[in-house]
């Protein structure tokens, strides 16, 4: 592996405001990925589509639903499956939801992340937050230069409580 493929793998957190250019090589320090998480936690909306959420209760994908929904959130679950989960109806797909979603949270292998952050931006979504495990740089790229905030390779979960 290079050094430059060394840098094409490290995660780049958020490079500032919406609209902000992209800094794929350079990693923000921690105070610019803690800004950008409060940022969509607090003002980038309250409906959360969460790709690759189901029933299965023992997946973090599902304990992570339930603390978004304490915090305010409404979660919209969006698997292939299509199912119902935690009384809300779900979706194949973000293209199926049939109403606006402010934030994608995405809980699929890193390989399949891409595509997903590319569908949000497609959607109108206004963040994309990456979990944690989940990294792809280049989507980060476009993802931002897009003009979305976007958070890689951490949980709200987790930040919710650290942030306050």
């Amino acid at each position: 592996m290079t050094s430059s493929d060394q840098t094409d793998q490290q995660p780049t957190g958020p490079a500032g405001p919406p609209g902000a250019k992209s800094r794929q090589a350079q990693e923000p320090t921690a105070a610019e990925v803690d800004a950008a998480a409060r940022r969509i936690l607090t003002s980038a909306g309250d409906t959360w589509a969460v790709v690759g959420l189901s029933n299965n209760t023992a997946r973090a994908a599902y304990g992570v639903a339930q603390m978004l929904r304490r915090f305010g959130k409404r979660v919209v679950p969006v698997h292939p499956s299509a199912e119902t989960v935690q009384g809300e109806p779900g979706y194949a797909s973000l293209a199926e939801v049939p109403f606006p979603v402010d934030v994608v949270d995405v809980f699929v292998n890193s390989s399949l992340a891409g595509r997903v952050a590319d569908e949000a931006v497609g959607i109108g979504a206004k963040a994309v937050w990456f979990q944690l495990g989940v990294v792809d740089t280049q989507a980060y790229g476009r993802t931002v230069e897009a003009g979305l905030e976007m958070v890689m390779d951490r949980c709200p979960a987790i930040e919710i409580p650290r942030l306050g």
